[in-house]
């Protein structure tokens, strides 16, 4: 099979680009793999782009080509397919509907895979009828805004399959009623650690992710005091970068500061590989208010340590086994989590035990597995046929007749903020 990946930037790094590229590496084996990064802004990928992989860009938006700071004027003109909803929109224009629009249309793909609502909105309406169209979902269906569940439940019709990384993400859209459209959930997959795993003897916790107050970094440290009064021997090391406006690690560093615990508790800013910096630890602990997968919980477990999450709505709970390999704890509770974090740093034995479990029940996300179930999957889809050719033509025609309606109001609301513009309106 010739399979193709549209992500954001594979020039950056994140879960996306890392599940994108742990996928893409296994399935290379066998197949004609590549990932189409529809921006690049770097010579080189922070990540290594696996070997038998064929990297390309779209949009270049390094200093020397072309495409920089707006030679084409199109760069100004607000973007009509990349849909307003998804985050990412202020990223996008009418040159890159023009370059998406264009090498899907190319593109001759058995497989065509999404990585999120805004490419797939771009796959289900401008790739050829002869592949088969995935869309990848990396986060939930529920923390996506009110418009952008809107679009989803029109703009996802003409795509043959959905994937999530949860189960209960997964029940979310099947309850959209798609008519043909395949809905799976397949978690992400992340390799076992390549040298020996950690083995419970350092006194460190990790914890790693965006410096975002959804990662709630503040119970954790606050947790972490009341282990560092009964354990001052222990260490808290927390790996990750913020926004641009660094107000949260501010925020943190002035809480740390607050709580005498500067020698104590250590930001460590981005890192890349994490893998050694998680075999330095003996627990991780993660608590998030929300998380859509649990990439460095399972990152974590796979190099033997056990893992004290909050028990989010979607995700820790389809990783972690509470008691067995890691502990689930009320999220925004700070005793909770002092309370699963003290058992584990007062009892080397059960530390011990735990990263032991964690290492074994992890390797259900090793990426051969978990390639496997999207190769199952694509090659399923491809003996049925792509969803165009079977939607048959009043399907076909309703959908085009949203798509009308949707684009419709999207320009008027444009011309609309415009003509406001202009006036002086607020």
């Amino acid at each position: 099979m010739h399979m193709v990946f549209l992500i954001h930037n594979a020039y950056g790094i994140g879960g996306t680009i890392r599940a994108t590229y742990n996928l893409a590496s296994v399935l290379a084996e066998q197949h004609d793999v590549e990932i189409a990064s529809v921006f690049r802004h770097r010579d080189v990928p922070v990540m290594d782009v696996p070997a038998k992989v064929r990297l390309t860009h779209l949009v270049d938006l390094r200093a020397a080509s072309a495409d920089f700071e707006g030679d084409d004027p199109r760069h100004a003109e607000p973007a009509g397919i990349f849909p307003r909803a998804d985050g990412r929109h202020r990223q996008y224009s009418r040159l890159t509907d023009s370059r998406i629009g264009s090498y899907l249309s190319r593109s001759e793909a058995d497989v065509i895979v999404g990585t999120r609502p805004g490419l797939n909105t771009h796959i289900a309406r401008q790739a050829r009828a002869v592949g088969i169209r995935v869309g990848q979902e990396h986060l939930t269906f529920s923390g996506h805004g009110f418009r952008l569940r809107h679009e989803i439940r029109h703009r996802y019709q003409l795509l043959d399959a959905i994937t999530t990384v949860s189960e209960s993400d997964a029940r979310s859209y099947r309850q959209l009623h798609l008519p043909g459209v395949r809905v799976e959930a397949i978690p992400n997959s992340v390799p076992r650690v390549s040298g020996e795993p950690a083995d419970g003897s350092g006194k460190v916790i990790v914890a790693a992710g965006r410096l975002i107050p959804l990662k709630r970094y503040e119970i954790l440290i606050k947790a972490f005091a009341e282990v560092a009064e009964a354990h001052p021997d222990w260490h808290l090391r927390i790996f990750g970068e913020g926004d641009t406006t660094g107000n949260e690690r501010e925020s943190l560093t002035s809480l740390i500061g607050e709580l005498d615990l500067s020698r104590k508790v250590h930001l460590m800013g981005k890192v890349d590989p994490l893998e050694p910096e998680w075999i330095k630890g003996s627990i991780a602990a993660s608590a998030s208010d929300r998380e859509s997968f649990g990439m460095t919980i399972v990152e974590a477990m796979r190099c033997g340590l056990p893992v004290v999450s909050t028990d989010c709505p979607v995700g820790p709970r389809e990783i972690i086994e509470d008691g067995v390999d890691g502990y689930l704890v009320p999220t925004g509770h700070v005793g909770g989590m002092a309370a699963a974090l003290l058992e584990l740093v007062g009892d080397d034995r059960l530390r011990r035990r735990m990263g032991e479990a964690a290492l074994k029940n992890s390797a259900r996300f090793d990426p051969s597995l978990i390639a496997e179930r999207h190769q199952d999957l694509y090659q399923d889809l491809l003996r049925r046929g792509p969803g165009r050719r079977s939607v048959g033509f009043r399907r076909k025609a309703g959908f085009q007749a949203r798509t009308r309606a949707i684009d419709t109001a999207h320009a008027v609301r444009s011309m609309t903020r415009a003509v406001a513009s202009k006036l002086g309106a607020p």
